[in-house]
């Protein structure tokens, strides 16, 4: 059984606080149970922050344009992001609380500065940003930190995900590659989760994964099921805070269902074979139909085709092997309906 890599992605769903970051590092870091089976499951493996240096982000008009919106944090879009940015301390208190839950620390760096946070802590993964994936000289110092790095493909083809591997590559190949959609929620019809079997067949000497943007925990079941290695998903503790991307994350309930979901999925896996399980040996024996006689038969009598037909149980001769009944004499009474076992015949 292969476990997946599952990464909760907790983005700006902290809104500029570093108690409610920890708030949903302990979230995902909950036992999860599947009731049914009295199943202890894996937990979330990781989760993620994105650090941003707002003076390499966006243009001066854009950062200053106003940014009137409910989920709004400041009168331009500069003041809002600046409320939401948390200080490279902050993003290391954080992640000293997630070792301390277990949990991996992976950390989405947006511009060549964020690298200042490097100084402080080495998380466990780098994470390229979809739109970053062009940003080669951000690609390169990344790389060269030597930390193991995933790149999301929400805005490539193949020529930018070529292009951004062979800059790393020229560092490391310690790399992952996740299928993605950067439509914030991603429509049902653009979702081609069969891009995990493209990158599968193309790009296998990587593991291959899955982020997730669109709403519910269906699609990263399916994407487990087509072989995703990695899933990542937004979560937050409560859907109806303010914030962009609250609404498309998920809550409490919704990790915990998707963690259980997955771990059982990965279970279904199993090999790549047809066989009967053990688990099904009574169920065989119950269900399943054996050759039976359809009146009775008497010693001495010798079976017919039309003597007989199939009942359960299933613990008696089957129809492939009927010719150890046709034409065999009885040696003891069969009653109509009743199972014809060896015993009871020549």
């Amino acid at each position: 059984m292969k476990s997946t890599y599952i990464i909760g992605e907790i983005g700006q769903n902290h809104n500029g606080s570093v108690d409610i970051a920890k708030v949903i590092v302990d979230l995902v870091s909950r036992p999860v149970r599947d009731e049914a089976f009295g199943l202890e499951l894996k937990p979330m493996d990781a989760v993620k922050m994105t650090k941003r240096d707002l003076s390499e982000e966006l243009t001066d008009s854009q950062m200053n344009r106003p940014y009137d919106s409910p989920h709004s944090f400041g009168r331009t879009y500069g003041e809002h992001r600046a409320v939401l940015e948390l200080d490279n301390d902050a993003h290391y208190d954080v992640y000293k609380h997630a070792k301390s839950k277990g949990l991996d620390f992976v950390e989405t760096l947006c511009s060549l500065g964020c690298l200042s946070m490097l100084k402080l802590f080495t998380p466990d993964k780098l994470k390229v940003a979809s739109r970053d994936l062009t940003n080669l000289p951000l690609l390169a110092a990344m790389a060269e930190t030597k930390i193991p790095i995933i790149l999301s493909t929400g805005m490539a083809g193949k020529k930018e995900l070529d292009d951004a591997l062979d800059v790393i590559t020229r560092y490391h190949s310690d790399i992952a590659i996740l299928h993605c959609v950067s439509q914030y929620p991603t429509h049902p019809d653009n979702l081609n989760l069969k891009s995990i079997a493209y990158l599968k067949k193309h790009y296998g000497q990587y593991p291959i994964g899955f982020s997730d943007h669109t709403i519910g925990i269906s699609a990263p079941i399916v994407a487990v099921g087509m072989g995703a290695e990695i899933i990542e998903k937004h979560i937050t503790i409560d859907r109806n805070m303010k914030g962009t991307d609250q609404q498309g994350s998920l809550g409490p309930d919704g990790v915990n269902r998707m963690i259980r979901d997955i771990r059982i999925a990965e279970r279904w896996m199993g090999t790549e074979d047809i066989y009967i399980d053990p688990a099904v040996a009574s169920a065989k024996v119950k269900l399943e139909r054996s050759i039976a006689s359809k009146k009775t038969l008497h010693p001495g009598d010798t079976i017919t085709e039309e003597d007989i037909h199939l009942l359960s149980p299933g613990d008696g001769i089957k129809w492939v092997d009927k010719n150890l009944v046709v034409g065999h004499k009885v040696i003891a009474e069969i009653p109509a309906n009743e199972i014809i076992y060896p015993n009871l015949i020549d």
